[in-house]
């Protein structure tokens, strides 16, 4: 199905397909020279005679009307239909003056399909003009061989080769058509898409920075304001407890301090982090929170070379468990293991507190924890029931090697 050419413009910018575009522009001016080759031989050859003045003002009122709608689509008097209308009588009356009509109609012939709009239409209007023709050619020449021979039979293969020819042409513009609407859906849809990408991730990068907050900045600010409701708590009864305290308000300011500026030089370098002792940085943040809450910490850990993201993973998952800890748990001793598995790392973290019910939980440390290792490829178990304390479990393959699941699968 073609699309209707829009009324502003000469029927070779209507086509939005260069190459067809280009084309009718071509015809056009082939039109003209055929038209003003036409006028000269009618008006050099022919013999005088009222028919020949006839023909070369009927030629002169029809290139006219080509030039006005051609030029100017979109004027209210002659409108394209109506200009093959004039093509219409034209081409029958010239059939009926004089035998050279057959030139007129084949520099006309292309005319039905640039402006009759749909195959229908320019069907429609050349069946008129084949009609036209044979009847004027009737009145001049009457049921004789010479109409038969010279005017009925190239008439009608004129008539079917330009049908055959004009319905491929039409078909040809309306896949182009098509090809233009498909490209520039394709075009917007990559346009959202991309947006879509963006949107996206804009809402990681932030969802990325809100973890981290909350595994850093903001325990530690949960760590000094109980460090200082003790310490306030004990300025009388135990001032040397109480200074210790302020002494490790102290040490957690500074440390939130560096975590805080490591959060905007990551994010500067794109998330990454400076490299570290896994071992190392879990016994320091291990160390601290024994000497902040007085619980004891069982501790194994094994010195595992791992990537950035891994190291970082753990920290944080450490960090979340001992905070919940210290807020929920109201236990006496804390375990952490860190090991390496045939599947990855492992790290285990246990307590012996009052436990709870993994399933109504919904805070959003466990939830971020998940998302963080599952972006690592690895999996957060948590194990707890009321009054038998709770296990906390993270696995992070590392060098390609399936998670604990996978492996399970394949066994």
């Amino acid at each position: 199905m073609t699309t209707p050419a829009s009324p502003a413009g000469s029927p070779a910018e209507q086509v939005t397909d260069p190459f067809w575009a280009a084309t009718l522009r071509r015809w056009n001016a082939v039109s003209w020279l055929l038209f003003v080759a036409l006028a000269i031989g009618l008006a050099a050859l022919d013999q005088p005679g009222g028919s020949k003045y006839w023909a070369l003002g009927l030629l002169g009122f029809l290139m006219l009307c080509y030039a006005v709608v051609d030029r100017f689509p979109g004027n209210p008097v002659l409108r394209p239909h109506t200009y093959l209308l004039v093509l219409v009588a034209t081409l029958g009356v010239f059939a009926y003056l004089r035998g050279s009509f057959g030139s007129l109609f084949m520099v006309t012939l292309p005319h039905y399909w640039m402006f009759g709009r749909t195959p229908r239409a320019s069907v429609g209007f050349l069946g008129l003009a084949t009609g036209a023709t044979l009847v004027g050619s009737w009145f001049r020449l009457g049921p004789s061989a010479k109409f038969f021979g010279e005017t009925l039979v190239p008439v009608v293969i004129v008539v079917a080769v330009g049908m055959l020819v004009g319905l491929w042409v039409h078909s040809v513009v309306a896949q182009s058509h098509e090809r233009a609407r498909l490209i520039t859906e394709l075009e917007q849809a990559q346009s959202e898409l991309s947006e879509a990408h963006q949107r996206q991730g804009a809402a990681d990068e932030r969802e990325r920075m809100a973890r981290d907050i909350h595994d850093t900045l903001a325990q530690g600010f949960a760590s000094i304001i109980a460090l200082a409701e003790a310490a306030r708590a004990g300025l009388d009864s135990d001032p040397a407890r109480s200074a210790q305290q302020l002494r490790s308000i102290e040490s957690t300011a500074r440390e939130n301090l560096a975590e805080a500026r490591e959060l905007v030089g990551s994010a500067q370098r794109g998330g990454q982090v400076a490299a570290g002792s896994v071992a190392h940085t879990l016994r320091r943040t291990l160390d601290r929170f024994a000497e902040d809450t007085g619980l004891t910490v069982d501790a194994e850990l094994a010195d595992i070379d791992c990537d950035q993201p891994t190291r970082i993973a753990l920290l944080r998952c450490t960090q979340e468990s001992l905070a919940n800890v210290r807020k929920h748990a109201r236990a006496s001793t804390v375990g952490v293991v860190l090991a390496r598995q045939p599947y990855g790392v492992e790290l285990e973290i246990t307590d012996d507190g009052a436990g709870f019910v993994v399933g109504e939980s919904s805070g959003f440390g466990l939830d971020g924890m998940r998302k963080r290792l599952a972006e690592l490829g690895g999996e957060l178990r948590v194990t707890s029931s009321v009054g038998d304390g709770t296990r906390v479990l993270a696995t992070i393959p590392m060098d390609g090697e399936p998670g604990p699941g996978e492996d399970e699968e394949m066994a």
